[in-house]
C-alpha cells in the first residue's frame, strides 16, 4: 500500500480535533506507508522530548498503543520511532521506559493479512525483544551503553573491578538480543526494515566498542583480582 491509508488520515484528523499535536505526530510517523518514518516527524518528536511541558509517559503510551495495531508496517514503525527517540531524544525518554515493568509484549505478533506479513512479523518480535533489553540495561546500570564516554579515560576503561564484573554481562545480554535480529541481505526488502536495521547497526558498533573496552580493562586488572573474581 503506498501513501497514507484512509485510517491514517482519520486518526490524524481525530488528534487534530482533540488538539493532541503529540499523538498526531506519532500517528504520522507510524502510517501504513511502506517506508521508514519521515525525518520531519521524528525531529518533531525528538524536540518534544526536550520540552519540559511535554508529558513523556503520554508520548510513550501513544507509541505503545500503535504497536497494538494489526498491520506489521504500523507496528514496525512504532518500534523504529521508539528506538530513534531512545537514541536521539532527551534522556528522560529512556529513563521513563526503563522505569516501566513491561514495554513491548509482541512475542506472539503475526500479521497474516499482508504481503510480507509473516516475514516482517518475525523481525518485529525480535526487534521488540531488543528494545526491551535496551531499556532493561538502562534500568540496571542507569546508563545507555551506546552513549557512554569511550577511549582511554572512558567509562568502561576506568571502571572498578566489582562494577565491571557486573556490567559486562549486561552489555553482553543487550548485544546478544541485538544479534538475534539476524537479518540477512535478502531479507532487507523494504524501507521499513532497512530503517530499523540501520538503527540496530549503529547500536551494535557502539555496544561492541563498550564491551571491547570493558574486556581490555578486565584483562589489565586480571592479575590483581581475587581468586573468585578471576573465575
Amino acid at each position: 500500500m503506498s501513501g497514507q491509508s484512509i485510517t491514517d488520515r482519520i486518526t490524524a484528523a481525530q488528534h487534530s480535533v482533540t488538539g493532541s499535536a503529540l499523538a498526531k505526530a506519532v500517528c504520522k510517523a507510524t502510517t501504513h506507508e511502506v517506508m521508514g518514518p519521515k525525518k520531519k516527524h521524528l525531529d518533531y518528536l525528538i524536540q518534544c522530548t526536550n520540552e519540559m511541558n511535554v508529558n513523556i509517559p503520554q508520548l510513550a503510551d501513544t507509541l505503545f498503543e500503535r504497536t497494538a495495531n494489526g498491520s506489521w508496517v504500523v507496528v514496525f514503525k512504532a518500534l523504529i520511532t521508539t528506538h530513534h527517540l531512545m537514541m536521539y531524544g532527551n534522556e528522560r525518554f529512556i529513563q521513563y521506559l526503563a522505569s516501566r515493568n513491561t514495554l513491548f509484549n509482541l512475542n506472539n505478533f503475526l500479521d497474516k493479512g499482508a504481503m510480507q506479513g509473516y516475514d516482517m512479523s518475525t523481525f518485529i518480535r525480535r526487534y521488540s525483544r531488543y528494545l526491551n533489553e535496551k531499556a532493561l540495561s538502562y534500568r540496571l546500570v542507569a546508563v545507555d551503553f551506546t552513549k557512554m564516554k569511550r577511549g582511554i579515560d572512558g567509562v568502561m576503561r576506568t571502571m572498578a573491578t566489582e562494577k565491571l564484573l557486573k556490567t559486562l554481562p549486561i552489555i553482553q545480554n543487550q548485544l546478544d538480543a541485538l544479534l538475534d535480529f539476524d537479518a540477512n541481505p535478502n531479507e532487507l526488502t523494504n524501507g521499513v526494515i532497512n530503517t530499523g536495521f540501520m538503527l540496530l547497526f549503529k547500536d551494535s558498533i557502539r555496544l561492541f566498542a563498550a564491551y571491547n573496552e570493558g574486556v581490555i580493562n578486565l584483562l589489565e586488572k586480571y592479575f590483581d583480582m581475587k581468586k573468585n573474581q578471576c573465575k
